[in-house]
This record gives C-alpha cells, structure tokens and sequence, in this order.
C-alpha cells in the first residue's frame, strides 16, 4: 500500500540553474510573481515545500521597468522607524529614479516567504538597474516573460 511515496528532495539532490530575465517594457508586478517562482523552485517537478530548491535569477533593465496606470506618481512605499513621528514614505517615482532595483527586489521580497527559508532564497535574486551585470561566468540561460 505505501508504494505512490510523495517525492521529497534531498539538499544534495538540489540543482540550481542561472536564469537572466530582461525586465525591458515589463510590468513590476507580473515580472515579481515570475522571478518568485523561480527563485522558490515551483517550476521544478522536484519542488519541496520545506527546502530552497529554486534558482538564481539575474534581472536586468530594472529602471525600465513599467508601472500601469497612475502607480508611478500616487504609489508610495511606507516605513516605521519604530519611533514616535517615524513614519517615512517614499513616492516610486522618486524610489524608480534613484534605485529602480530597489524597486524589482522590494516587490519580489514581498511575493517570498517572510521566514529563514524566504530570506535564503531571496539571497539568489541579482538586480541590476543597467544591462550589465557580473555573472556571464554562470552563462544565464535568457527567459521571455
């Protein structure tokens, strides 16, 4: 009766591929669930729920990255110092003009698991605001989103 076992990988039996996403003419939030995806590894047939069986992603042209509608000029990012008065909030226009990668790793952050496991596999997620970036060594296999 307990031949149909549930497939649960090993950490030696994880294998991480390097993906390169160019975030040209894309939108913030449909390419975070993606690189979300992929950096969780629930693209793999070896997907576990309890291990980081995802991928490396490269993203590049994060300052060309698109918001729709008038999310630009009226979505604002809000943080709390912890302090009485320590509300900070910062406009993405302005967040898009000084860190657009900031702006990509923030909202993939968010799509993860806000435990130990989600902090590991964010840790594999590379953003560059340019084309260019440091990883050709790893030759990142391109991905059309």
């Amino acid at each position: 009766m307990g031949a149909n076992k549930t497939y649960m990988a090993k950490p030696k039996d994880i294998k991480r591929d390097w993906h390169i996403v160019d975030a040209k003419n894309l939108v913030l939030g449909r390419l975070s669930t993606e690189v979300a995806r992929l950096l969780r590894g629930k693209h793999k047939p070896s997907y576990t729920p309890h291990l980081d069986t995802g991928d490396f992603v490269i993203v590049i042209n994060a300052a060309k990255v698109k918001l729709t509608g008038n999310k630009l000029e009226q979505k604002i990012k809000y943080r709390h110092s912890g302090y009485p008065g320590g509300l900070k909030e910062e406009s993405f226009e302005k967040i898009m003009a000084e860190k657009p990668e900031k702006a990509v790793y923030e909202a993939v952050k968010g799509m993860l698991p806000h435990t130990r496991l989600g902090r590991a596999q964010l840790k594999k997620l590379k953003v560059y605001a340019g084309s260019e970036h440091p990883h050709a060594s790893q030759k990142p296999q391109g991905l059309e989103i």
